[in-house]
């Protein structure tokens, strides 16, 4: 049998805990994990070109988004062009989610501004799609943008207000067109306040979808050589029903894992312990869309290998950035008046290639004016700082070293 395409070997695993320092091998090279893995949600990182984030970031990964990208320009676009790494530009290693978290912020988060914390032109397309379904009556009647069944989920895009249709099987042909190196099975993201029922009921849809997107993959000979695919666990806040997705999901041929759904802050840590103690350590974890340095240090912890989040980029546009202190680190945001004329480095302890040549008096200026080099360089340098941060938790580990 020939070798999969997605492998994880461990390098180091912490004594009496469940971090661990590894390296997950892909078609198109290596990951060293722990690893922060940005964001490019439509096949671009905001404001930074793939040139920089292999000469100044330093990244090992990105990811894009199926919904985004199914929407814009197509998957059929990107398959055409010979796949996300080439259309992107992207030469490393690259994940797609399954376009879950959509569904969620479409349907019960839909006009509550809710995150993973609880706290262009018209396109026609033909009816050969299998997603052309749009319904005036369903369109009245649902409310939102999209209504999930036991079959899939019918969405409208926010973009042209047509209606299409996602399935497990769509999702992963989807993904198997754009062609990263790592899919995701296709689930339902719940928010943090779901009750128990509709948690468990979220739940069973997620593992039935699950094994559906697991034969679609496995049905496409070509896809099944060169991708690997992650399933996903859900459960919500309910620490029984969060053993019991990874319980299941371990059962199944999946080449990894990742942990979804919505967190409150307390609820994070005791959630990964009881799922990472389930999954099987010889394959690799993902924290999907939770990468604040806090949150990185305490998933390393308990056993995650990789974290994506856009805040990195979403807090760089506004004038905020990541400066690291004696106990850790800080946002500071350049807008306020004191940094007019400071005219020290962004951050002095780090080497990246913003602080190196810029000051804060400078990008102060940059936001002020509204010039869009400002929120590009506090982009690049939010990068930089949290790709490196994460670094440094595998340097830990693999020295026994206490720095971070």
């Amino acid at each position: 049998m020939s070798k999969p395409p997605i492998t994880f070997e461990i390098i180091k695993q912490k004594p009496g805990s469940l971090a661990r320092a590894g390296v997950i091998h892909t078609p198109h090279g290596d990951i060293e994990t722990p690893a922060f893995v940005v964001v490019g949600t439509k096949g671009t990182v905001k404001g930074v070109r793939p040139e920089d984030m292999r000469e100044y970031v330093g990244n090992q990964v990105a990811l894009a988004n199926t919904y985004h990208l199914f929407l814009q320009p197509g998957a059929d676009v990107i398959k055409e062009a010979g796949g996300i790494h080439k259309f992107s530009n992207w030469n490393l290693p690259v994940m797609t989610d399954s376009g879950g978290f959509q569904v969620f912020s479409l349907g019960v988060a839909f006009g509550k501004g809710v995150t993973k914390f609880s706290q262009g032109d018209i396109e026609e397309r033909t009816e050969q799609s299998g997603l052309n379904v749009y319904s005036k009556k369903m369109a009245e009647e649902h409310g939102k943008l999209c209504v999930i069944d036991e079959e899939g989920v019918t969405f409208t895009s926010h973009i042209d207000g047509s209606m299409h249709r996602f399935t497990a099987e769509r999702s992963i042909d989807i993904q198997h067109s754009i062609g990263a190196d790592i899919i995701i099975a296709f689930d339902e993201c719940t928010g943090s306040s779901a009750d128990y029922d509709y948690q468990k009921e979220a739940m069973g849809r997620t593992h039935r979808w699950a094994k559906r997107s697991i034969l679609a993959h496995k049905q496409n000979y070509q896809a099944l050589k060169k991708q690997g695919i992650y399933g996903v666990v859900q459960g919500g806040r309910f620490l029984d029903l969060r053993k019991e997705s990874a319980k299941v999901l371990s059962a199944m041929d999946f080449d990894g894992f990742g942990i979804g759904g919505s967190f409150s802050k307390k609820d994070l840590g005791e959630a990964l312990r009881v799922v990472n103690e389930e999954l099987p350590n010889d394959k690799p974890r993902h924290l999907l869309g939770i990468g604040e340095p806090e949150d990185i240090s305490e998933g390393v912890a308990l056993g995650c290998d990789t974290f994506d989040c856009v805040a990195p980029t979403r807090i760089g546009r506004t004038g905020t950035i990541y400066e690291r202190t004696n106990d850790g680190h800080k946002r500071t945001n350049l807008l306020n008046n004191q940094y007019q004329r400071d005219f020290s480095k962004p951050d002095e302890s780090c080497d990246c290639y913003v602080c190196q040549n810029y000051t804060k008096a400078y990008l102060a200026h940059l936001f002020r004016s509204r010039e869009m080099l400002g929120p590009q360089l506090a982009s690049l340098h939010n990068l930089h700082f949290i790709v490196n941060y994460t670094k440094r938790l595998r340097e830990k580990m693999l020295t026994n070293s206490s720095a971070v």
